[in-house]
């Protein structure tokens, strides 16, 4: 198939993709807001750990369990015309489980590596009901055009130096609706970094089908929410968030449910009291870093097993995905460990869990992986191991 100019020039910008603790012990009852009492969230049911020490000694038994997406996949994504995509966050809604995906692609000549081919969507979107995650994950189908090929659900100019792709990074349901978080990257940068527009919210009340970008809230392209990992828990969202790459640390923000399209009414994560209680602050420029690193593409869930707030992400400065535990959402957080790396794995990023699919009482964690090679998304497992 021949491609058209702009189908060529986005293998050369996307192909720049590719992968070039805070202290104090945390009060099991969190729902102390100093500095704003209006904003006290109803927080009895977020789940908090035991303090130090840590307890993840290490993962071992990790490996491919098999393909998600692509021709060869057993999915066969190709009867959607996709060849290629990546990402792959996940989210509950509807009593599916939703795969989120980035810049995806049609036809692509034999052996391409990175992002590139024919009918270039920035975002798609795939469910499923699977609930075996041992052999691999179904999928029941995407959202579609009439044609039945997937169907780009969040408009995008698709112009560089404009706006390159709109890349959703995660999703969540709240108050009835779907939600997918979003960035509207401007300009595809040095390997691990990128120029973003602003981050914001695109809003589905027809079970996914048709989405609406929201005029608020909104994040300047420029600050450190621009990828997000979404929890829900009792009459709150939680959101983990990072700047446009992977070189910055993550902060965290929060909303009660009901007032998530007010900008006006997110918190964020300024710090600790010191009896240990969290301080959450209506000023963006008063939230702290929760993570020191370098940090992209990441995701948050709660472990039953180790009784932890895990975190995975793209390392961009190891050039590896990583993992860390927490007994809180804002800490304190461990250092990080290796969960896969560039040596085993050659263009990995973007590893993402689900709180949905784990075996063993938790010991056992599943989540996508993107590799920039054959630019698709595969499923991996991992053992999590105590420490001592």
């Amino acid at each position: 198939m021949v491609q058209d100019r702009r189908e060529i020039e986005i293998s050369t910008f996307i192909r720049n993709r590719s992968l070039g603790r805070r202290t104090a012990l945390l009060a099991l009852t969190a729902t102390a807001t100093a500095g704003c009492a209006s904003s006290q969230a109803s927080t009895q049911q977020l789940p908090v750990g035991k303090p130090r020490p840590f307890v993840l000694g290490g993962v071992r038994n990790v490996h491919q369990v098999a393909r998600v997406t692509g021709p060869a996949s057993p999915n066969k994504t190709s009867r959607y015309d996709i060849g290629g995509q990546d990402l792959g966050s996940m989210f509950e809604a509807d009593g599916k489980t939703w795969f989120v995906f980035g810049d995806t692609f049609g036809t692509r000549p034999a052996g391409m590596t990175g992002g590139g081919g024919s009918n270039w969507r920035s975002n798609t979107l795939a469910y499923t009901t699977d609930d075996t995650p041992g052999d691999g994950i179904k999928l029941d189908g995407y959202i579609v055009d009439d044609t039945g090929w997937a169907r780009q659900l969040i408009s995008a100019k698709q112009v560089d130096n404009v706006e390159m792709t709109v890349i959703p990074t995660y999703g969540f349901a709240a108050n009835g609706a779907m939600y997918l978080t979003y960035m509207s990257v401007k300009h595809w940068g040095s390997p691990g970094e990128w120029v973003t527009n602003y981050s914001g919210f695109a809003k589905s009340t027809d079970h996914g089908r048709t989405w609406t970008k929201l005029q608020t809230p909104r994040w300047p392209g420029d600050s450190n929410f621009i990828q997000m990992s979404v929890t829900k828990v009792g009459g709150d969202l939680y959101f983990w968030a990072v700047g446009a790459g992977r070189f910055g640390g993550v902060r965290l923000m929060k909303v009660r449910e009901q007032d998530v399209e007010h900008r006006g009414a997110y918190r964020y994560f300024s710090g600790l009291t010191a009896g240990g209680v969290p301080r959450w602050s209506p000023s963006m420029k008063s939230a702290r870093t929760i993570v020191d690193g370098t940090v992209g593409e990441l995701s948050v869930v709660w472990n039953e097993y180790l009784h932890r707030w895990l975190m995975t992400y793209t390392d961009g400065g190891a050039g590896a995905a990583a993992i860390r535990e927490a007994p809180a959402p804002w800490g304190p957080w461990s250092d990080s460990k290796t969960l896969l790396s560039q040596s085993k794995v050659p263009g990995l990023y973007a590893p993402f869990m689900s709180s949905r699919y784990t075996a063993n009482h938790g010991r056992t964690i599943y989540f996508t992986l993107s590799k920039w090679g054959p630019y698709n998304v595969f499923w991996y497992q991992a053992d999590l191991v105590k420490a001592g």
